[in-house]
C-alpha cells in the first residue's frame, strides 16, 4: 500500500453531509451524492491525489462503510476481499478463497461485482459463483454458499456480474439457474427454472425464496416504493422481472432484450415515480414504463427505431435520472460511444456530446462527475439545455479499462482502472 499524503488520521469534517457508500451506485442505488461543497472549477493539474494503491485483477468498484474501504479483486488462483482505511489507504485485513474462473472471452478473470456491506456484514459475490458473508471487524467468515453448485446456473459470457441487495432482513441475489446438464452451445437455448432471484437470510444464509423464470443478467436488483408498496425490480437477462421482495411473489415479466445471443442487459432500472427506465446496446434500446397499476405500460422505446436514431443505449452504465430529464452514455463500443441528454417523458434528444468513449457519472452538487474508461474525469454541470463542461483531465495513474463508476464518500472521490485504485479530494477538508 502506498500513502501519498503525510497526515495518516485524516479526518474529513467538510461542508458535506458525511455519507458512506455501501453498495453498487450509492446509499441509492442511483448514482447520485448527497454530499456539498465540492471544488469546482477543478484545478489545472486535476484534483489532489490523497492516496492510492495497487489492485488484483478484475472491474468492481470499491465501497466504504462503517469507516473501512474495501476492494474485491483476483491474485492469482484467489478473490480477495481487503478492507483498508479510506482516508489513508492504511492496510486493515484481507479475506479470500479459491477461484478456477476462466472468462469465455478474455477478460480478465477477476470480480465483477463489488462488496455489500449491512451493518456489521459485508458480502461478496465472486464471478465463479460462490457467495460469502463475512464480519466486517475481521473478515471472518459468517456464511457461505456456492451458488453455481446449488442452483446451476449457466455461465453467462463474462461470469457473475449482479450485485446483490439488502432488504429488512433478507439478501436478495441474482441467480438465474436452469436445469442440470451442460451449457447449451447457444445461450439462446437456456432455459430457466424458476431461480432468477433467490433471497436469503442475511444473517444466516438460510434460503427463504426463490423465483422468476429469468436466466441472469448483469444487472443488479433494485427495490423501490411504488404506489406505496415496496418492488423488487430484476433486469434479466430477458426483460424486467417485478416481484414482492418480502415474498418473491411474481408480478409481472416484461420482456425486454435484443434478439443477438451476445447480448446482455447490465444498466440497473432506473426508477423515477411511478415509472422504470430500461436500457440496452445490442438491439433495442431504451423502454420506458409506466407502472402506476401494478404492471408495465409502456410510455415509448426504441424497438422500432433504427439504431442511430434510437434515443439512447445504455452497456454497462446505469444513466442518472434528474428533474424530467435522463444522462448517461450511449454505445456499445468505445468508437462510437457518445453522453447525451434526453427528455424522460418522450425520449427527445436534448444534447449529445460526441466521442466520450464510454463513461460513467456520478451525479454531486449540481454537477456529474464524468469517468471514461481510459481514465479522463471531467466535470459536467447538470444541465438539459447542452452539455456544460467545467473542467477535465487525465488521472494519470489510471489505465485502460477504467469499467467501474466512480465512487464519493465523506468527501473523498475513488477512481479505479486496471490494477490501481486512485484516492482524490473532491470535497476538502476545511
Amino acid at each position: 500500500m502506498r500513502v501519498l499524503t503525510p497526515f495518516l488520521s485524516l479526518v474529513l469534517i467538510s461542508t458535506a453531509q458525511a455519507a458512506d457508500w455501501p453498495t453498487l451506485l450509492g446509499p441509492t442505488q442511483d448514482g447520485v451524492s448527497a454530499e456539498k461543497g465540492i471544488i469546482n472549477p477543478w484545478p489545472k493539474a486535476g484534483l489532489r491525489k490523497v492516496w492510492d494503491c495497487p489492485l488484483g485483477i478484475g472491474f468492481a468498484p470499491p465501497v466504504v462503510a462503517n469507516g473501512k474501504l474495501f476492494h474485491f479483486g483476483r491474485f492469482e488462483n484467489a478473490c480477495r476481499l481487503t478492507a483498508c482505511d479510506p482516508a489513508t489507504g492504511k492496510f486493515f485485513w484481507q479475506f479470500e478463497y479459491p477461484t478456477e474462473y476462466e472468462d469465455f472471452y478474455g477478460y480478465e478473470p477477476g470480480p465483477r461485482a463489488c462488496p455489500v456491506v449491512d451493518g456489521n456484514r459485508v458480502y461478496i459475490y465472486g464471478p465463479e459463483g460462490m457467495l460469502h458473508c463475512l464480519a466486517v471487524a475481521d473478515g471472518k467468515v459468517i456464511w457461505k454458499i456456492d451458488v453455481r453448485a446449488k442452483y446451476h446456473f449457466h455461465q453467462n459470457f463474462f461470469g457473475v456480474g449482479s450485485v446483490p441487495v439488502v432488504e429488512g432482513d433478507l439478501l436478495i441475489v441474482a441467480v438465474g439457474g436452469s436445469p442440470e446438464g451442460r451449457r447449451p452451445a447457444d445461450l439462446r437455448d437456456a432455459r430457466p427454472d424458476g431461480t432468477g432471484i433467490v433471497a436469503f437470510d442475511k444473517k444466516t444464509g438460510q434460503v427463504k425464496y426463490q423465483t422468476g423464470a429469468e436466466l441472469a443478467s448483469y444487472s443488479s436488483p433494485v427495490v423501490r416504493t411504488i404506489n406505496g408498496k415496496r418492488l423488487g425490480l430484476y433486469f434479466g437477462r430477458g426483460g424486467l422481472l417485478g416481484f414482492d421482495p418480502q415474498t418473491g411473489t411474481v408480478g409481472f415479466q416484461h420482456k425486454w432484450r435484443a434478439k443477438i445471443e451476445e447480448s446482455v442487459n447490465a444498466a440497473n432500472p432506473v426508477v423515477i415515480g411511478d415509472k422504470v427506465l430500461l436500457s440496452e446496446c445490442y438491439g433495442v434500446g431504451t423502454a420506458l414504463l409506466d407502472l402506476k397499476e401494478g404492471k408495465p405500460k409502456t410510455v415509448w422505446t426504441d424497438a422500432e427505431k433504427d439504431r442511430l436514431d434510437q434515443s439512447l443505449r445504455c452497456h454497462w452504465n446505469t444513466p442518472i435520472a434528474h428533474a424530467g430529464f435522463v444522462y448517461g452514455c450511449s454505445g456499445r463500443h468505445d468508437n462510437e460511444a457518445d453522453l447525451r441528454c434526453i427528455d424522460l417523458a418522450t425520449g427527445d434528444v436534448k444534447w449529445i456530446q460526441r466521442r466520450t468513449f464510454r463513461c460513467t457519472l456520478l451525479m454531486v452538487d449540481g454537477h456529474f462527475v464524468c469517468l471514461t474508461e481510459y481514465g479522463d474525469l471531467s466535470l459536467i454541470k447538470v444541465n438539459p439545455a447542452k452539455y456544460d463542461e467545467v473542467s477535465k483531465y487525465t488521472v494519470p495513474e489510471l489505465v485502460y479499462p477504467c469499467w467501474a463508476p466512480p465512487v464519493l464518500s465523506n468527501g473523498l472521490l475513488y477512481v479505479r482502472g486496471k490494477g490501481r485504485l486512485v484516492c482524490l479530494e473532491l470535497i476538502p477538508h476545511r
